[in-house]
């Protein structure tokens, strides 16, 4: 879970639309002694007309208070309302056109999303944010809609020289003026609001490295910002001792760490789980679990972003799914069969829910990230894309997406994942994505098997759906059938209707018959019948 809101109204800003953001630099003043969560910042932010403007709108909460806006050293006028700040520009600025304005600002950031948290651990004060889905604007003039990365960040944070602060990015410089003193961060590759972020406590700070060290992807550095109370336990070998193994995993699956330039790392925070932010996962824990999951969205969510929320199943789905493949690689094969049997169960516990949302689950937040669906169910959709494709064709197709110029660190919808699925794999999904991503359910199987003759077996597949909106599930489905003395021979059919029957070559007397004994398919009730 992402936000501590259940609902909230929110739209694409329409106001935000006509310009792009090119840079901002952020500079933040805070202090977690202070018992009351506040803020004050200065920041600065270029961006280019889209359509002639004679305003420029940010997403900022009218708690924060503008003390002035400023250009080129001459101050702007400005109004505060709505969850807006209006800037009036001196001149009409140009579609094409750059500017950059200046926002000093302070206040109490709203704490009904938890996006800026001022909190306690072991007693000491700690200070946090975590802005997904739209949280950013509690704390900075930002815009926060999905349409528009920021090409560059400078962060700067300063607190008392007691406290350590992190941020995205590579660190750059520590300056202590009096009993201050101020982080710089750099972040220099393109990045969206929400994924902004800012920590700071009494972290210690422990170091790894990752990387397969190649010539071509040289090593980078894992920089973990750890609580004092936390770090023994933290830095074992089953906790953050997993990191560099499975870092060099998701290289040699998919491609190169994104943001090999600068760092990846975890800071520990006080929510139970995680959040991905980019360069530097916030933690609530250190199982591998979680671990594997937040460091996937580098890859996912992170260098290539959901361009609505409606497609989260491309930041969440396939996050998880990555998780699981630490099973796989590191566990082994009936590891990971236990884990996609979780995950079924859990999917099948109900019987409707689609994993591409509506409109009407947007002010949701409960909804956007529902576990069963968004998570699990978009896990196992992603591994059913690759049972029905096969492993070469379906990874090829993630490293092109992955790889894909108009979508590497930017933004992808559904359809642009689907594309090159289709492309690497030869044949449209249509089908595929309307029975699992946009329609609802699942199906239940029912199995006749019979020996049929010398080497021989007969199915019969009848299935049933949970859904209506769902008439068929179009399916490749894996047979497992026994014999005399334990021997096993798997087979899979190709079923595409109703009461269809295939003959396959068994190199036994069949003795014995099992459905989906890997778990390729979410799939509840079903029956297998070995017939005479």
């Amino acid at each position: 879970m992402k936000s501590a809101a259940t609902t909230m109204n929110l739209q694409v800003n329409p106001n935000t639309q006509n310009y792009d953001i090119t840079y901002h630099e952020l500079r933040f003043t805070v202090d977690p002694n202070n018992a009351t969560p506040y803020i004050s910042g200065v920041v600065k932010t270029t961006f280019t007309a889209l359509s002639n403007m004679s305003t420029v709108t940010f997403d900022m909460a009218t708690a924060l208070v503008v003390s002035s806006v400023t250009m080129n050293s001459a101050n702007l006028t400005f109004s505060q309302a709505n969850y807006e700040l209006v800037i009036n520009l001196p001149t009409t600025l140009s579609t094409g056109n750059s500017a950059t304005v200046i926002i000093t600002y302070a206040g109490s950031p709203p704490q009904t999303q938890g996006a800026f948290t001022r909190s306690t651990h072991n007693g000491t004060p700690v200070i946090f944010t975590l802005s997904e889905p739209y949280g950013a604007r509690d704390w900075w003039p930002c815009k926060q809609d999905l349409n528009d990365k920021v090409n560059m960040v400078d962060i700067y944070i300063t607190a008392p020289s007691s406290y350590v602060s992190v941020a995205n990015g590579f660190e750059q410089s520590v300056t202590t003026v009096g009993s201050n003193k101020t982080t710089y961060f750099k972040h220099s590759y393109p990045i969206p609001a929400y994924l902004v972020a800012i920590a700071v406590t009494n972290y210690q700070i422990y170091n790894q490295q990752g990387g397969l060290g190649t010539l071509m992807s040289p090593y980078f550095p894992i920089i973990n910002y750890l609580y004092p109370e936390s770090y023994s336990s933290a830095t074992t070998a089953t906790q953050l001792g997993t990191t560099p193994t499975i870092i060099n995993l998701y290289e040699s699956i998919l491609e190169p760490y994104p943001f090999r330039n600068e760092k990846y790392g975890h800071a520990q925070f006080g929510w139970g789980g995680g959040m991905e932010h980019t360069t530097v996962s916030f933690m609530g824990s250190f199982g591998r679990d979680l671990i594997a999951h937040e460091m996937a969205h580098q890859w996912f969510g992170d260098k290539i972003t959901c361009g609505t929320w409606k497609d989260i199943w491309l930041n969440e789905g396939l996050t998880e799914y990555m998780a699981g493949l630490v099973y796989e690689n590191l566990d082994g094969a009936a590891a990971f069969v236990s884990w996609k049997a979780d995950k079924i169960t859990n999917i099948t516990s109900q019987t409707a829910g689609y994993v591409y949302l509506q409109d009407s689950d947007l002010t949701n937040v409960n909804r956007i990230f529902s576990s069963r669906l968004t998570y699990n169910k978009g896990s196992m959709v992603t591994h059913m894309l690759r049972w029905k494709m096969g492993d070469t064709a379906f990874f090829q197709a993630l490293r092109n997406y992955l790889a894909d110029p108009s979508l590497a660190y930017g933004y992808a919808v559904t359809t642009n994942l689907k594309s090159h699925l289709e492309n690497v794999y030869g044949s449209s999904l249509t089908e595929f994505f309307n029975d699992w991503l946009y329609n609802q359910g699942y199906p239940s199987y029912n199995i006749v098997a019979q020996n049929w003759g010398a080497g021989q077996a007969k199915i019969t597949v009848n299935q049933t759906q949970s859904d209506a909106s769902v008439s068929f599930f179009e399916m490749p489905l894996q047979i497992r059938f026994t014999g005399a003395g334990g021997v096993i021979h798997d087979v899979v059919i190709d079923n595409t209707s109703n009461g269809q029957q295939f003959v396959v070559s068994v190199p036994f007397t069949v003795t014995g018959v099992e459905f989906d004994p890997n778990k390729h398919i979410i799939s509840k009730n079903n029956t297998v019948t070995l017939g005479r």
